[in-house]
């Protein structure tokens, strides 16, 4: 905690350890990608006096994993980035599928002395994107770099 300021509540929610009702943000670069991440989750529509303010992330959820998908989700991020956060620069969008890199773990030779890969959750994992932006703080003395982690 720098002097006792903070800056907002973290997202996700969690309890404090130290007196208050939530654990708040300690530094700005932490409330940026706090603010980042509601952004991302929030379903656009679900905010009353804000009815653009969120992501359409949630209707991908369902959709084919393939390029055009990705693409969509690219441009659905940048736009709202753009809309809401100022003074991000998203340097880079990477997403794929979350089972990818998956398929040789948990290999085995079974009855009939075929190789069998067999990875755990995997039912889960097929139809989830994992979603990396790195993105950049514009406005600071220092620009920061930082990335933010999603699955839908």
């Amino acid at each position: 905690m720098s002097n006792g300021i903070t800056y907002g509540i973290t997202f996700p929610f969690r309890d404090s350890f130290n007196g208050r009702y939530l654990d708040l943000s300690d530094t700005p670069d932490q409330e940026i990608r706090n603010s980042l991440a509601n952004l991302l989750l929030t379903r656009k529509g679900t905010r009353y006096y804000l009815p653009d303010f969120g992501t359409r992330l949630y209707e991908f959820i369902f959709e084919p994993l393939d390029g055009p998908t990705f693409s969509d989700i690219e441009a659905e991020i940048r736009a709202t980035v753009g809309q809401y956060m100022p003074n991000l620069l998203l340097t880079s969008i990477t997403i794929e599928d979350a089972s990818t890199g998956l398929e040789d773990k948990g290999t085995f030779i079974n009855e009939y002395e075929r190789r069998e890969f067999r990875v755990t959750n995997i039912a889960q994992l097929e139809h989830t994107a994992k979603i990396k932006i790195n993105y950049q703080i514009i406005d600071s003395a220092f620009n920061t770099s930082d990335f933010i982690i999603i699955n839908i």
